[in-house]
């Protein structure tokens, strides 16, 4: 079976791996080619530490990236299952599905890795349903899928799909769709709440991490957990939470905003919270 991965960048990538270090093959792909092979070179460089701790054989390794291939569009149209993980814009995944619907034949199954949008309105102009099949980062470690139905979602795709996310390892749960789904609506308001914690000087952003590792277990402080995600990433879900719900609860910190727009979006820029 050939799985389909629209976006290479950090999530795209790591769902590449996971199907690859699985035995399939996976044709990834991105806005250009060359976006797509920087990709492949992403997950070859995490590949090789892991060689280089002894936590993964060479072997595996070379077998992993021989399953990868870097493409195009209309090379998905093989494809059994499509997963997109472009950024996190309606518009963009939107005019993404309509691309595939027209491409790929009616049997193709189309998932999302979406983290907080409707399944409902992704679907709803198209040939098929869009089912979510929401990773967690870093995908190839954390074990947990989201497996999100929208409106009159087939029950006979969402079986699919669920025994899919099995198959590569993963423990799957299946959610109704909600805004922010079940871990995000917990998760992101609570950084966000640690943010606002920040913004009001009641403690650095050491301590606030501090004391949410050494006083609630929590295995990385909430700061550095956006830091982790993506800044922007934890504004977009916010954001999603708010307009959705219209409840103030979810209104984003204003220092998050501050940092989003300044591009502190944390590792992957090198600077959030915290600097990298």
């Amino acid at each position: 079976m050939k799985i389909g991965v629209v976006g290479a960048g950090t999530m795209g990538s790591g769902i590449a791996q996971v199907f690859a270090q699985s035995g399939y093959t996976c044709i990834l792909v991105d806005v250009s080619l060359e976006r797509a092979c920087q990709g492949k070179e992403k997950i070859a460089a995490a590949c090789a530490r892991l060689v280089q701790k002894s936590k993964m054989t060479p072997e595996k390794k070379d077998e992993i990236l021989a399953g990868i291939q870097p493409g195009e569009l209309d090379d998905l149209q093989s494809c059994a299952v499509i997963i997109e993980a472009v950024q996190e814009n309606m518009a963009v995944k939107k005019s993404l599905f309509q691309s595939l619907s027209r491409i790929c034949p009616p049997e193709t199954r189309f998932a999302s890795n979406t983290s907080a949008l409707s399944l409902t309105e992704l679907s709803a102009e198209l040939d098929r349903p869009v089912i979510g099949m929401h990773f967690f980062n870093p995908a190839p470690v954390m074990p947990l899928v989201e497996i999100v139905t929208g409106l009159d979602a087939p029950e006979k795709v969402v079986a699919e799909l669920t025994q899919l996310a099995q198959d590569i390892g993963k423990t799957p749960i299946q959610v109704k769709e909600a805004p922010g789904f079940v871990v995000n609506r917990i998760l992101i308001p609570m950084i966000n709440e640690a943010i606002t914690v920040l913004f009001e000087g009641t403690a650095t952003a050491e301590a606030i991490d501090s004391a949410m590792k050494l006083g609630a277990n929590h295995p990385i402080g909430p700061l550095a957990l956006a830091d982790l995600i993506g800044n922007d990433i934890v504004l977009d879900i916010m954001n999603v939470l708010y307009d959705e719900t219209g409840d103030s609860k979810y209104r984003a910190c204003p220092l998050l905003k501050q940092m989003v727009r300044a591009r502190h979006l944390g590792r992957k820029t090198s600077r959030g919270f915290f600097c990298y």
